[in-house]
């Protein structure tokens, strides 16, 4: 049974996993008959967004980890603990926490640093040719960490972070909402999911699709 890691990075769009797009991923894998290993970093969130007004909580603090377990139902791990030699592939769901939390591209473009755990798994998994997947805004972590290769990507048609991406190596294809590009030669999958979604099943068309090409690269 191939076993797949999924990074999480909080619970909620504004400063987590979209939770949406996580569950879309969870159930994909699943149904797949894959083994699922729910990973996060053991970090403070950048802040705390309330998501009904959607102004951030001054003075409040959150770990990543933890609030990631909400949406793993409590089986997760730290990601520092996880090792590219026990999974066969990786997805990275979207939210703005993975431009807030897994790197800082929320703030700071295409000059970001990413988290070092992150950084190291997906390196491994690339050298190793395990396939590595990325939706919506994940691939900004994804193009930093292997801007040096020129990684294939995209985030759907945003002219403003596409070209950010173009600035740390990657090359951006437009891509519509209910379709994924596939990197083949370095096995990268990525989806625009809510970067373009106007609703759950747009993003799960293109979800759907990128969780298939990514275990068809095993």
């Amino acid at each position: 049974m191939a076993k797949v890691g999924v990074v999480l990075c909080g619970c909620g769009v504004y400063d987590g996993s979209e939770i949406h797009e996580a569950v879309i991923t969870l159930l994909a894998l699943d149904r797949a008959g894959v083994e699922i290993v729910c990973m996060a970093p053991n970090i403070p969130q950048m802040h705390v967004v309330n998501h009904l007004t959607g102004d951030v909580v001054e003075g409040e603090n959150r770990n990543v980890l933890v609030e990631s377990a909400r949406i793993a139902r409590g089986a997760i791990r730290d990601l520092a603990e996880v090792n590219a030699n026990e999974l066969d592939a990786v997805i990275i769901p979207g939210g703005f926490g993975a431009a807030k939390n897994l790197c800082d591209f929320a703030v700071a473009g295409s000059d970001c640093q990413v988290n070092p755990d992150l950084s190291c798994l997906v390196q491994s998994m690339v050298a190793a040719k395990k396939p590595v997947g990325a939706l919506c805004i994940a691939p900004a972590p994804l193009a930093k960490i292997l801007g040096e290769i020129a990684p294939e990507v995209t985030i759907g048609s945003d002219a403003a972070t596409a070209s950010a991406l173009e600035g740390m190596g990657a090359k951006h294809i437009d891509c519509p909402v209910d379709c994924c590009v596939v990197d083949k030669q370095h096995k990268l999958v990525t989806s625009p999911a809510y970067m373009l979604a106007g609703r759950i099943s747009e993003a799960a068309a293109g979800i759907e699709k990128a969780v298939a090409e990514l275990l068809a690269l095993l």
